[in-house]
């Protein structure tokens, strides 16, 4: 078995956020007394902490314009 093939898709933030979050969720849901409530709130705060990494990520790629200096003349 290649441990290294088994851990390299924890190099990824988005995916280690993921599991932290369903890991949470499940604790909450299993061992501690809370209600669906704050298992919805530790869900919807890991969903947005990925979909704020994707945005940074897909930022990272995008080539901008050079800039002007305003006038209108390029």
């Amino acid at each position: 078995m290649n441990w290294k093939r088994l851990i390299q898709p924890l190099a990824s933030r988005k995916v280690r956020v993921a599991l932290a979050t369903v890991a949470a969720a499940y604790l909450a849901d299993r061992g501690l007394n809370v209600n669906v409530e704050i298992i919805a709130t530790i869900l919807g705060v890991g969903v947005s902490v990925i979909l704020g990494i994707a945005i940074e990520d897909a930022g990272h790629k995008v080539q901008l314009p050079p800039p002007t200096n305003g006038s209108g003349d390029t």
